[in-house]
């Protein structure tokens, strides 16, 4: 029989187990990486849509650098993302973090996956850590796609910030790589309320659906002057505050904000989580 320190080593290993076996299962779904695709064809598709037009975008028209792609096809990438950023990300996110804990449950493998030496915090822990694995992925599909068909279809060279400075191509591309990095911090406190949602209810669809509803009143209310008091508290409100990192110096005020609400959010809503699944009837 093995020592009780023997247990306790034992403890990570079954926890890393545990993680890469959800990795594996979730990247392996034929839903995943139709949702990556289908992010990935978003930048695609907006930057043959201006190549193949006759007419250059007009400043001020659609969205923000969208007349920038014809002079440096490395905006393909950003224009990408802050279309992603609204509805589809989040629509994707909540996909994932719907089904983290209700899908498992639907299934019938729930009461199986917590026979095994894991134990119901583990479990947590593990369905919200490939929860945020796929938030990065997701925002990776987006830029790294962007990037690759800009590069393709357009003239590319230093770019130009927001604050008028000029930065060479590969510092660009460390800056995007910078903005999708807050652009998946943004979603983890959305993944923190999808899978408190998903420990609620069997049926994992009810829990996707409330976390993207959810995603979408947020950018609501964000919208409504009325409301300024409530904005700073709202998980969507820094989403498209990564403007601070397209200029010289970078500004790191919204990156900490976003990650601070971000942090809270993941708190809250992780605590409430394990008190909903340790309580939770498993063989009913």
């Amino acid at each position: 029989m093995p020592s009780s320190g023997q247990l306790l080593r034992s403890r990570p290993s079954v926890g890393w187990a545990l993680l890469a076996s959800e990795l594996s299962v979730l990247f392996r779904r034929r839903r995943t990486w139709a949702m990556l695709l289908a992010l990935a064809a978003v930048p695609i598709l907006i930057a043959l849509a201006v190549r193949l037009s006759s007419a250059t975008p007009p400043p001020g028209r659609g969205p923000a650098f969208l007349d920038q792609i014809t002079q440096n096809g490395l905006f393909v990438g950003a224009v990408g993302l802050i279309v992603c950023v609204p509805l589809f990300l989040p629509l994707t996110v909540g996909v994932v973090a719907g089904d983290t804990i209700a899908g498992e449950a639907s299934a019938g493998t729930l009461r199986y996956l917590l026979v095994a030496p894991a134990g119901r915090v583990r479990l947590l822990l593990v369905k919200f850590a490939a929860a945020v694995v796929f938030c990065v992925a997701a925002t990776l599909a987006v830029a790294v796609a962007g990037a690759a068909i800009g590069i393709a279809l357009f003239p590319v060279g230093p770019v130009t910030l927001l604050s008028g400075d000029t930065i060479s191509v590969g510092e660009s591309l460390l800056r995007s790589l910078l903005v999708a990095a807050y652009i998946s911090v943004s979603l983890i406190g959305l993944s923190a309320i999808g899978l408190f949602i998903s420990t609620l209810t069997d049926v994992p669809v009810g829990a996707m659906a409330s976390t993207i509803v959810l995603a979408v009143v947020s950018q609501v209310l964000d919208s409504l002057p009325q409301l300024d008091w409530l904005h700073p508290w709202l998980f969507s409100h820094y989403w498209l505050g990564f403007g601070d990192l397209l200029r010289q110096p970078i500004s790191w005020d919204s990156f900490g904000n976003n990650t601070i609400l971000q942090a809270a959010y993941v708190l809250v809503f992780a605590a409430l989580a394990y008190g909903r699944f340790s309580s939770k009837d498993i063989l009913s």
